[in-house]
């Protein structure tokens, strides 16, 4: 295994956080009334009580980015830990369908998908990871190139358990996932102070610019869902989000 060039990997990492604060303006530019009604649960945020029209375009617009920043922030990690893994040993992009990385280290080749958190899929997306993995293995041990083939869902945060045998595949979380990459301790804290270049200038930029779209969105919500003594009209809201008998 080779030592990461931590130059290499600061550059790499300033230049992809780069493209992670444009993805979050883009995403933000994006956002419309109707996409962001549509995709929010009405019963949820009636039960916490939301009288107040600005009050709710700020819970659904938080929601809103807050499940696209984890997606956008997470395809990040999954480049980091591939680019890792290039500099150490030699890895690259997968072509197995649903797998990110593999990679040879001694007499074993490593088939890597990589998640950004512990929270990543339900019963059914680990069926199908497993389901992956199996098909990966088999092809290479049909090319008869390496004598172990070993399957390896890679968590890039997250404590425990760090790692877990799982029968089909190693599942490796958090500091053990990048010292697997890296052969370095301390690379899962490293990384952190990179990745906060420029993080406040950016982020006040991107406050600047959300307060603004919520002051119009705000004012589009009230003149649409709104009653006149500007309470929130919920059954207008919840006519809009899940009424479809009159489509059928």
């Amino acid at each position: 295994m080779s030592t990461l060039d931590r130059r290499l990997m600061r550059d790499f990492v300033n230049e992809e956080i780069a493209k992670f604060h444009q993805n979050r303006l883009d995403a933000l530019r994006r956002i419309k009334l109707d996409l962001v009604l549509r995709k929010k649960n009405p019963y949820l945020f009636r039960a916490r009580n939301f009288s107040v029209a600005g009050d709710f375009v700020e819970a659904i617009m938080t929601a809103f980015l807050s499940s696209s920043e984890e997606e956008i922030f997470g395809a990040f990690l999954e480049e980091l830990a591939i680019f890792i893994s290039e500099q150490t040993c030699g890895g690259r992009k997968s072509t197995a369908t649903g797998l990110d990385l593999e990679f040879d280290r001694e007499s074993t080749r490593y088939l890597v998908a990589i998640k950004s958190g512990p929270n990543w899929g339900n019963s059914s997306q680990y069926a199908k990871l497993e389901d992956n993995f199996k098909k990966a293995v088999a092809v290479q041990r049909q090319s008869h190139r390496v004598a172990h083939v070993q399957p390896v869902l890679g968590i890039c945060y997250g404590k425990s358990p760090a790692f877990t045998d799982k029968g089909t595949y190693w599942k490796i979380i958090g500091q053990r996932f990048w010292h697997f990459l890296s052969g370095d301790e301390n690379l899962y804290v490293d990384i952190i102070e990179p990745i906060g270049y420029e993080a406040e200038r950016r982020n006040a930029d991107f406050e600047d610019r959300r307060a603004d779209i919520q002051k119009k969105l705000t004012a589009e919500f009230m003149a649409r869902f709104c009653n006149a003594d500007s309470t929130i009209n919920w059954h207008k809201l919840v006519a809009f989000n899940s009424g479809n008998l009159a489509d059928s």
